[in-house]
């Protein structure tokens, strides 16, 4: 495996193996999170008739997400990785 792995270096333009991993780690990551969304989104489809959004749940999607980018940005200061 290491040869293969010096390989993809090299054919690949990496600067070392950790590079590369790296690479196939973010890869597998944005995988994962696409095969998610697409999980959620045909959940959704298949979950019954649609209703329609008031002010009150676009309050409290704004909300979350302002939670959720607050949260990601108190992560990355303290220098720890932000996965979720």
């Amino acid at each position: 495996m290491l040869s293969y792995v010096e390989e993809r270096v090299a054919v690949e333009g990496y600067s070392t193996v950790s590079d590369y991993i790296q690479q196939l780690i973010h890869q597998e990551q944005k995988r994962k999170a696409r095969e998610h969304l697409e999980s959620m989104l045909l959940e959704g489809l298949e979950s019954g008739s649609e209703t329609l959004m008031t002010d009150g749940d676009w309050q409290e999607i704004r909300q979350a997400v302002r939670e959720n980018v607050a949260r990601r940005e108190q992560l990355s200061q303290s220098g720890r990785p932000c996965f979720s």
